[in-house]
C-alpha cells in the first residue's frame, strides 16, 4: 500500500446553479447498485423526505432484507415482476408486468410527491425489450423540477446515461461467487 499525504490545500467549487432534482444512474457488473440506491433512500427518509421504491424485478411479495426494514420505517417498497427472467415461466407475462409496472412508476414520478423514486432494476426490462426507452426518457424529462429519480441495473442505455446527472458503474474487481461461496441473506437479499 501506498502512503500519501492528506490533502491540505484544495480549490473550492462554489456551485452557482439552483437545487434541483436529480437523475442518478447506478450501473455496471459489480456489486452495488441497488444498495448505493437503498442507501439514498435511507438518506432522504432521515431528512423527513418522501421516497417510493419500485424494484422491477421482484415479486410484490418479496421479502428480503430491504423491504423488511423499509416496512419499518414506513417507505413503501414494491416488486413489479415475477423474478429474474431466468426463472420466468412466461416471459409474455414477464413482459406485461414490466409495462404495468412502469405505469405505476411514472404516475409516481408525474405525481412530484415523492422527494426521491427509485426504480430499482430496471435496465433489465429495458434492455429485454419490456419497455420502450423513449417513454422512460421522456417522462424523466418532464417530471416535476423537485423529483429525483434513481435507475439502477447493469448496462444502462447510452441515452439514459447522456441524460442522467449523476452516472455511478459499479466495477467488479473480485466476488465471492466466482470463487464457488453462494449468495448469503443480508449480504445478497
Amino acid at each position: 500500500m501506498n502512503i500519501e499525504q492528506p490533502p491540505v490545500n484544495r480549490e473550492r467549487i462554489i456551485p452557482t446553479g439552483e437545487r434541483r432534482g436529480l437523475i442518478l444512474v447506478h450501473t455496471g457488473n459489480g456489486k452495488g447498485k441497488s444498495t448505493a440506491a437503498f442507501g439514498l433512500a435511507l438518506r432522504a427518509h432521515g431528512r423527513g423526505k418522501a421516497v417510493r421504491i419500485y424494484q422491477f424485478m421482484k415479486v410484490p411479495s418479496a421479502r428480503f432484507g430491504e423491504h423488511r426494514v423499509f416496512e419499518t420505517l414506513g417507505i413503501p417498497i414494491e416488486g413489479l415482476g415475477d423474478g429474474f427472467s431466468w426463472k420466468s415461466k412466461d416471459l409474455e407475462h414477464s413482459a406485461q408486468l414490466a409495462r404495468d409496472g412502469w405505469e405505476r412508476a411514472r404516475a409516481t414520478i408525474e405525481a412530484g410527491e415523492h422527494f426521491l423514486v427509485v426504480l430499482d432494476e430496471i435496465m433489465y426490462p429495458l434492455r429485454y425489450g419490456w419497455l420502450p426507452l423513449e417513454p422512460v426518457l421522456e417522462t424523466l424529462r418532464q417530471r416535476p423540477p423537485h423529483v429525483h429519480v434513481v435507475l439502477t441495473g447493469r448496462n444502462a442505455p447510452q441515452e439514459l446515461i447522456d441524460l442522467a446527472d449523476t452516472v455511478t458503474e459499479m466495477g467488479q474487481v473480485k466476488h465471492h461467487f466466482t470463487a464457488g461461496v453462494p449468495a448469503q441473506r443480508g449480504i445478497e437479499d
